[in-house]
């Protein structure tokens, strides 16, 4: 486990936000006690912190912003629901490193559970859960009514020494957990559910962060489990911040998408990370890198092993024009840099396609080893603009990237 980034602390001080004139009976609007109640976290400035407890109850409640060194505990059985009221939900900038809404131009809707600027933030819980009731949402993207990208459930962003774990995120309008800009993150425990047709509602997409820790979950939503990310085109260029030092591992679960992706926001960079113990169902993609011209930024340094897959469309593959850009200001002679890449120990079965890689012819990819792939019912290995001695699926382990 590497838990140890970000330990579990103990709060001597215990808030309940029924001291706040909260009612848990599913239709009172509590938003104002949520508020109040994180306002006295932040004024009370105790030294080891303060805990939020959420009793058992359904807990309807318009967005609300965490403070630094603060736990948000929710008890068994209990719920907090997002309001569908959707013109109560406050429009925030676009993250620099995107330069725009990753669906709309212009901002974007702040997230359900919203942090920025923290430090020692844990979410957790007795399997509590976090309900999104994000199918307004969705039905306004689907009719074209969405004025600006749609919230995340839980973002934290410009922060370090983040914990989530131990509950369920149901329902999200977007993305689930989305740690931008982040430092020493565990996100360990959770379960994340969506229906299979619910647009973008990605399990867990680190963006442009550093070491974190993804552990023990088991997703099953309407796209990636996970993506790791770092910004998008000229955008995430000039912002220069990658994704470094993640580790993925013990994760489960179904996706019409993809079950571990890179990208296709790659422009900062994504380097050294580890995804082993990772089972995928009845899924599209299993390892999944989209990337495109425009794009800049160096993917490298990436350990994928001991994978399962089943009932699984296409089980690997790898992309380098994906197109989606966020306008026409990019550089088409950006390229991004693909490199030094081991997966190895692949098994499965009902698998339609081993899958392909298709570098740009400009760019390549470098250095990319295939190692004791083992998959039924498969058929021939697609592979185009891919260099290197150690390209192939070889029966003995991966050279030395």
């Amino acid at each position: 486990s590497c838990a140890g980034i970000v330990r579990m602390k103990h709060r001597g001080e215990i808030l309940s936000i029924r001291d706040f004139g909260a009612v848990g009976d599913g239709k009172t609007l509590n938003t104002k006690a949520f508020r109040a109640a994180i306002f006295r976290i932040q004024k009370l400035r105790r030294r080891h912190g303060t805990l939020l407890y959420i009793p058992s109850g359904v807990w309807l409640t318009g967005s609300f912003n965490l403070t630094s060194h603060m736990t948000l505990f929710l008890a068994k059985n209990a719920v907090i629901k997002a309001s569908q009221d959707t013109n109560a939900w406050p429009v925030i900038d676009p993250l620099p490193s995107y330069g725009r809404g990753r669906e709309r131009p212009g901002g974007r809707y702040i997230s359900f559970i919203h942090g920025d600027g923290l430090e020692d933030v844990i979410i957790t819980g007795e399997n509590g859960t976090i309900d999104g009731q994000g199918q307004v949402w969705w039905n306004m993207w689907r009719d074209g009514s969405l004025k600006y990208t749609r919230g995340n459930l839980v973002e934290i962003m410009n922060s370090k020494d983040v914990l989530i774990s131990n509950i369920v995120l149901l329902n999200s309008p977007f993305w689930n957990v989305h740690p931008v800009y982040c430092s020493n993150v565990v996100i360990r425990g959770l379960t994340i559910l969506a229906p299979a047709d619910s647009p973008n509602t990605d399990g867990i997409d680190p963006d442009s962060s550093s070491n974190v820790c993804i552990e023990d979950c088991y997703i099953n939503n309407g796209d990636d489990m996970i993506a790791i990310k770092s910004g998008w085109d000229e955008y995430g260029i000039a912002y220069g911040r990658p994704s470094s030092n993640i580790i993925i591992r013990r994760v489960t679960g179904t996706t019409g998408f993809s079950g571990i992706a890179f990208g296709s926001e790659t422009s900062g960079g994504i380097r050294d990370i580890l995804v082993e113990n990772v089972s995928i169902f009845n899924s599209g993609t299993g390892i999944r890198l989209k990337t495109n011209a425009g794009r800049g930024g160096i993917i490298q340094n990436i350990t994928i092993s001991d994978i399962y897959l089943e009932n699984v469309r296409i089980a690997i593959k790898f992309t380098g024009d994906t197109g989606d850009h966020p306008d026409s200001q990019y550089n088409p002679q950006a390229l991004p840099i693909v490199t030094k890449i081991a997966v190895k120990n692949v098994r499965g079965k009902n698998i339609h396609s081993v899958g392909s890689m298709d570098g740009l012819e400009r760019s390549p990819f470098l250095d990319i080893c295939l190692a004791n792939i083992n998959l039924q019912g498969t058929d021939s290995w697609q592979c185009s603009a891919v260099e290197g001695a150690s390209v192939g699926v070889y029966p003995q382990p991966c050279p030395q990237l």
